[in-house]
């Protein structure tokens, strides 16, 4: 008697309501909007370098956000190390 095979590692699929992963990062990050609107284009002209406006406005974004994210953190390590 054969068994069932094995489901593969490689299979990622998920449910229709389970959350993306990635789209919850991006939300978390305020740019969403742009993110949307960058796949919104690209759907539309299947070609990035069409979508330049969106993408340039998106990497703005998560620049801005990362910039602001290291500044919390450079805060938080030096407001610890000077408790310790």
């Amino acid at each position: 008697m054969a068994s069932a095979p094995s489901p593969s590692p490689h299979n990622r699929s998920r449910n229709e309501d389970e959350d993306d992963p990635v789209d919850g990062m991006i939300s978390r990050t305020g740019c969403a909007e742009l993110h949307f609107a960058l796949q919104d284009c690209m759907a539309e002209h299947q070609d990035w370098r069409k979508c330049q406006t969106e993408v340039q406005k998106f990497k703005e974004c998560m620049t801005t956000y990362q910039n602001t994210r290291k500044e919390q953190l450079l805060k938080q390590r030096t407001s610890a190390t000077q408790s310790a």
